[in-house]
Formats: structure tokens, sequence, C-alpha cells
């Protein structure tokens, strides 16, 4: 066809029939090539997009040099900011293509869908329903990643629905939709022939495929569908014969249908509306992907993204892109290889009957020749490039709350700039950037804006160190204009936060979480408050259980505190009260508890002991030695017979562990709770207690050849009725140890008390159990030792003529 006729045909298109409808996939590169080449065509004098009206004021920015997509209109409600609504934008997505095309060639563009104002109500409204009850299902259950706001050709929202694209895709004889879409339209060339042909096709199927269906489509369809009928017309009517329209293909042949104004007017009537606010916020590539939850997602919008930008030979640039990963990656890969996927690309398409390669057959390529058969390396493969990590960006003029903007600047001074790829990011508080990130990063964790998570470092443990990994969604600008509620500043807003969220704590424990975290985030002006109202809870709260659970973040915040240079001395009073008010209820609360209940409270213990020890001697003024007193508590816990079992074992262990009980007390305390009067499963009680929750029990079993005579010697005079009632407690016990730790105690059972030793008892049997040092097998890693401190044979001498004996007397 000639490009006289293809103009003929085209103006034939806009002008006598109405409207040209250009039926699209939503993020599809064939379809956004289509259309582009469909308007050069018709030239029409305005362009309709499928989209909230409300964006038309935000539509010239979409041409500033600080626009980059993906992106997404964002809608949220201005007195609720969480209930919103995003339409996604690629750069291959064809409404993209049409915003871009009418911008540059200075023609009229407008959204026609049903305004925002009205989604987001609607939304409200069938939420309500559903939580009475009286409606089934859900409507955007995805609300957040606005499955409202952009309907694909395949899933036009989170209803269920027959898939227009798998009903095509069946009835051509694919078993795959992507793949028959990628056959019958990407690689389709874009403007060969007549560049109306493939709408007019897809406007045919959709036809017979709404026929189909009859009397069940959705009612907000047909809401919808009439809305944009009406703005059809009033766009007909200020530009007759041009007016062109992007939509859903699904949406065309209603579009299409012979309907009165009344009619369509009539469903539009008595819908209820929200006041929102509308503004761009960046994208990613991975919220386009289906697995995302998004309605109308793409599976590989890597790929896609590709497929459009490409210029020629796609499979060809395709292959050499993900050769760079792998070698990025230090695996070997040659153009040989790259030649060698791409012969086997182009066969796999020639006996599956295809047209090109698709994306199936050149990862099956990928698979076989690049990564030699792993699909390890193709993950990593799937997840950097067919879905990829790109992230848009927006020009700093688009509207943003006053928060947003702030956590902009702070970004840009900290330079920390958001990235879709999740990342660590180690920080050494020592350093002023890094704790002002620390801070930042806070601070956003108590606004729930969950940009970065702790982690647990790879550099070090110290208290000066911290590990955030660290990932940028686009939901989190939803986050944010939501906590805009609580201030203009991220500072501002966390202290509002903090000091809102101090007064709606039920529990005492959540208040000193709370106290923490606002010394992590170092808000001077919220922590007052929330030292009141921890103080005021801590004197009321009588129950030990929650006494014993707010201490340890107490004790974490004073640490904390003394690393960020934060004045703490209230807070060491207040841990310091707490710690007596726990010491004097625990032996009371720990009497008459069932297993549930004891092992609930042994855990407290814990947390209490290692508290202690970390609080010092003497941490707040008028407290006297806390360590001291803790000890006492201990010994009390330890004889008393009303307490259960696994709690004596335990405060045993822990006195035993700092020194305060010798080995023989210890040895006579096990003896007396396994003694045979002990009712088995008390005596295993006492056992997990004193061996067990991965406290290092194993190995003092394993050098203390008492205790473990005393463990084996109850353990075969349990009678056989009881045996299986402790088995499960004492399988809880000794899993938990490492597979070493189990070998060694079993070749010591093995070999029974005769021939096993220990230091203990200066028995000689097992190799490394001995009164003395062996030499011999000291001597054998003596010069691996001096391997790592990098020292050489001793005496030796180095190319400086220095011998080792200087080096070693430097050193020291």
């Amino acid at each position: 066809m000639t490009s006289t006729e293809v103009q003929s045909r085209a103006n034939a298109g806009v002008q006598g029939r109405g409207p040209l409808l250009l039926g699209v996939r939503h993020h599809g590169p064939g379809s956004a090539r289509a259309v582009r080449a469909a308007l050069v065509a018709a030239r029409p004098r305005v362009v309709l997009i499928e989209g909230p009206p409300e964006a038309d004021a935000l539509v010239p920015l979409a041409a500033d040099e600080g626009m980059r997509p993906p992106v997404a209109l964002l809608a949220h409600a201005v007195d609720e900011p969480g209930r919103s609504a995003f339409w996604p934008l690629a750069e291959f997505s064809p409404e993209w293509v049409a915003l871009r095309w009418a911008l540059d060639h200075d023609v009229p563009v407008r959204f026609f869908d049903l305004p925002a104002t009205h989604t987001l109500a609607l939304r409200a409204r069938t939420e309500e329903t559903e939580e009475t009850g009286e409606s089934e299902g859900s409507e955007g259950s995805e609300g957040s990643e606005g499955s409202e706001g952009s309907e694909g050709l395949e899933q036009a929202d989170s209803e269920v629905r027959s898939d227009p694209l798998a009903a095509l895709a069946e009835a051509a004889g694919y078993d795959d939709p992507e793949r028959w879409w990628e056959d019958v339209v990407e690689h389709r060339g874009a403007g060969e022939g007549d560049p109306l042909a493939p709408f007019a096709a897809l406007e045919e199927a959709m036809g017979a495929l709404r026929e189909t269906e009859g009397d069940t489509e959705h009612d907000r369809d047909l809401v919808r569908e009439a809305y944009m009928r009406l703005q059809v017309r009033a766009a007909q009517r200020e530009f007759p014969g041009g007016v062109a329209v992007v939509c859903g293909a699904w949406h065309v042949p209603a579009l299409r249908r012979k309907t009165t104004v009344a009619a369509d007017r009539a469903l539009l009537k008595g819908l209820p509306k929200a006041k929102v606010d509308m503004t761009w916020v960046p994208w990613t590539h991975r919220r386009l992907s289906r697995s995302s939850g998004y309605g109308a997602g793409i599976d590989s919008p890597g790929w896609y993204g590709h497929l459009f930008d490409a210029p020629d030979r796609p499979v060809e640039r395709w292959l050499t892109k993900v050769a760079g990963l792998l070698r990025e990656e230090d695996r070997i890969v040659s153009s040989a290889h790259v030649i060698e996927a791409v012969r086997l690309a182009e066969t796999l398409a020639v006996m599956r009957g295809r047209p090109l390669p698709g994306l199936t057959e050149t990862t099956d390529a990928v698979r076989a020749v690049l990564c030699e058969g792993s699909d390890v390396p193709l993950g990593l493969v799937r997840d950097r490039l067919i879905v990829g990590d790109a992230l848009g960006e927006v020009p700093e003029a688009a509207p943003a709350v006053p928060l947003q903007r702030d956590l902009a600047r702070t970004q840009r001074r900290l330079r920390l700039k958001p990235e879709a790829l999740e990342r660590d990011l180690e920080l050494d508080l020592r350093k002023e950037n890094d704790t002002e990130r620390s801070r930042l990063l806070h601070r956003l964790l108590l606004l729930g804006v969950g940009w970065g998570e702790p982690a647990a470092s790879r550099v070090g443990t110290g208290t000066f160190r911290e590990t955030w990994r660290l990932r940028w969604e686009p939901e989190l600008s939803v986050r944010v204009a939501e906590a805009g509620v609580w201030g203009t500043t991220v500072l501002s807003a966390a202290t509002a936060k903090a000091e809102a969220d101090a007064v709606g704590a039920q529990h005492l424990a959540e208040v000193t979480v709370l106290a923490e975290r606002c010394l992590l985030a170092e808000l001077p002006d919220a922590l007052p408050a929330v030292m009141r109202i921890l103080a005021d809870r801590a004197a009321l709260d009588t129950d030990v259980g929650q006494l014993a659970q707010a201490l340890p973040a107490l004790v974490r915040s004073l640490r904390y505190g003394d690393v960020r240079g934060t004045d703490t001395g209230a807070l060491a009073g207040v841990a310091a009260g707490l710690a007596e008010r726990v010491f004097v209820g625990l032996p009371p609360a720990c009497a008459a508890l069932d297993a549930d209940g004891a092992e609930q409270m042994r855990r407290h213990v814990d947390a209490v002991h290692e508290a202690v020890g970390l609080l010092g001697d003497d941490p707040a003024p008028g407290h006297g030695d806390l360590r001291a007193r803790w000890r006492k508590v201990l010994r009390v816990l330890s004889g008393r017979d009303t307490v259960p079992g696994v709690i004596r074992g335990r405060a045993v262990r822990l006195l035993l562990d700092d020194g305060e009980l010798p080995a023989e007390e210890a040895a006579r305390l096990m003896g007396l709770a396994l003694s045979p009067g002990t009712p088995p499963a008390d005596a295993a009680a006492w056992i997990e207690g004193f061996v067990g929750g991965g406290s290092g029990g194993g190995m003092l079993l394993v050098h203390d050849e008492r205790l473990l005579g005393l463990v084996d010697a109850w353990l075969t005079g349990v009678p056989a009725e009881a045996f299986t009632d402790v088995l499960p407690l004492l399988r809880r016990t000794f899993s938990v140890y490492e597979p070493g730790v189990r070998r060694t105690l079993g070749e010591l059972v093995r070999r029974g008390p005769g021939a096993r030793g220990s230091a203990a008892t200066g028995g000689i049997g097992i190799p490394g159990f001995a009164p003395e040092p062996d030499g011999a097998r000291a001597d054998a890693v003596e010069p691996v030792v001096r391997l790592l401190l990098g020292l050489d044979n001793e005496g030796s001498a180095d190319s400086t003529g220095s011998t080792n004996s200087d080096l070693v007397g430097v050193e020291a």
C-alpha cells in the first residue's frame, strides 16, 4: 500500500467512521510502535488517552527533561492518602508514546477515563461493603499498586474476568498468550503495510469476545465506558473529524457502540466522589511485572523495553547484553558463545514455527550456551534483564507534599539516591554523614516508610556499625504522602508520630521499643514525652512478664545513646527502676506455671540477664549494685521447688557461666534435679533449661564429664513407660547443638565412663581431653597460626635482612 493510500485510509478512519479508535495492549512495545505509526499517518487534531482526567494539568511535565520513564500517575484521597491508585507508563507503553507524540507535534492531549475522584470513592464504598459481609470478592485488592487505574488487554482489573488475550491465543492454537502476542504483534514491523490494520483486527476480535460474554460485563466497566463515550462525543464536537483515541483494546467495541447521551449519563448518576490530589511518581520495571500483583502487568518488562529500543537485530543485541551481564559476574562468556546462542535461538524459532526468535527461544539459548545448562546464572538474567530494575525519574516541578520535597532534599544532601535494585549499605556511625543517613532511615521507619531495613553486618558487629538493606518501591511514595499529615519535614513528622504512638501504645514493651527508636532516630523533642509515658507505665504495670520484656529495649537504648552521644540520664534511672521491680516480682511470678508459661518466662530470664549485664553495676545513682542483686534472684530461682525445672536449670546455668557457682555445686544441683524421685518430665525440663536453648550447653557437657555422666545415668534410668513422654523435650534440647558437638557427645557416651576422660577428672581416652596440653597436637597447628599472623619460620630473614625475631619484637 502506497503512502498516499495509507494517508487516505487513515483520514477516512478519522473522518468517516467517527473517532480513530486505537485499541492497545498496555505496556506492549508492538502496540506502541503501531500507535506511533497510526498517529503519524492520521495526524489527528486531538488525542484522547485512557487515564484520569485530573492528570490533564500534569501533561506538560511529560516533556520535561527531568522526566524519565517508567513513571506513574498517582492519585490519592486528600483526607486519606493511603487510598490511592497508580497508572503506570513505561517508555514502551502505547499511552506514553501517544502522549509524547502529541506534545512533540503541539496536538492537544487529554485523559478521558472515569475521573479518579469517582474511582477512589467507588473503591472505598466497595471495601466498606465487603467489610460488612454484603459482598464477596475484591475490587482492587492491590489498591496501592494501581490495578484500578490501568487495565491491560489480558486483565482489566483484579476482578474475576476471562482473559481476552488468552482466549485469542487459544483460538489461534497457542497455549501461551505471551507467545501468541509476540508472534502477531511484537514481531510485526512498525509501519509496514497498513498502519491501521492491526487495530481493525483487534477491534473485530474484541467485539467477538465481548459478544460471548453477553450480560456478564462488570458494572464498573459499564460506568467507565459510558464516561469515555461522553468524552469522545465532546471531543468530536470540539475537533470534528480529528479525534484519535488510545485505550485498552477491550473497550473499543463499547466505544464504537451506538448509545444515547441520556443512557450514558444515567449510568453516571449518583456516583460517589472523593477529593483527590494527583502527581507523577517514579515507577520500576519490577512493579510492571505481573508477579508484582499489578493487574495489567507483563511477564518481561525488561525484554519488552529492549524490543522497543532496539533499532535492528534485537536477538543479537539482547544476547550481547546478556553476555555483558554474565561477564560482570565473572563468568566466562566469549563472542563465540554469543554467536552460537544466536544460531541456536534462530534454529529453535524455525523448529517451532515462529516468525522470529522470541523470549522463550532466547532464554533457552542463554541457558544452554551462555549458562552451560545451569538455572543459577539464568535466574540472574531473569531478575536483572528480563524483568529489570529500571527506576524512573520525575522532574522537581511535579506536585508533591512538603514532606516528599524535604525527603528529596535530604537524600541529595546525604548522597543517598533511591534505587530499585536491592543493595546493602554499611554505615560507620563515627562518620557524620553516615550518622545522618542512619537517622534518616530510622525516622522513615518510624513513619512507616520502609525504604531500608536493618540487616546483619558483614563487616563487623560493633555498636559503631549499622547495615541497611535498601530498595525503593513505588508504593513508598504513597507512604510518604500518608506520613505528610504528621509534619512538613522528616524530623517534625517523625517527632509528631512518635509522640502519638507513645500515647496510643497499649503495652509497656511498645513504649520501650519506641524510646529505643527515638534514640536511634535522634528525636530530642519526642524523647521527653515518650520517657514521661514510659515512667508512668512502668510505675503502674504489675505484670512481671511485661516488665521483663520491656527492660532489654531500654538497655539497648542506653547503649545506642552512648554510641551516638545522646544524654540518657533519665533513661538510665527508668531502666534501673524497672530492673528492681523485675527482681522483686520475678520469683513469685515463676511459681505454678504450665509448660508454655515456663518456657516464656525462661526467655524473659535470659533477656533480663543479658540486659543487667549491659547495665553495669550501678547504672543510676541510688540503685546500688544491680548485678549482685540479680545474682541473688538467680540463686532463689535455682533452689525453689515451686519454680518449673526449665527455669531452675537455666538459673543454675547462668550462675555457672558467670563464675558465681562452683562446678561442684552445679553438679550437686543437677544430681538433685535428676534424682529418682523427680518425675521424668520435670527432670527433662531441668536439663533443657541447663543445656538447651542454644546457650552452648553442648560444649559444657563435652568438657565436663561429671555433668555428662549425670545426664547419661538419668537417661538410662528413665522407665520405659515415661521415656516416650520426655523424648520430644530431649530431642528439642539436643537438636540445637552443632553436628560436631552431637558427634563428640555420642562418641563420649559410646566409650562409656571408664574410657572417656575430662579435664575435671584427669581421665585420658579421647584426644584433646587430658590434664595437660598435648604438645604434639599444639606443634601441628603452629605453622598455620604463624601463617595467619603473617610470620615466617622462626629466625628466617626477609629480603631486607631483618629476622622474624625482630619483627615479633617490633609487633610486641
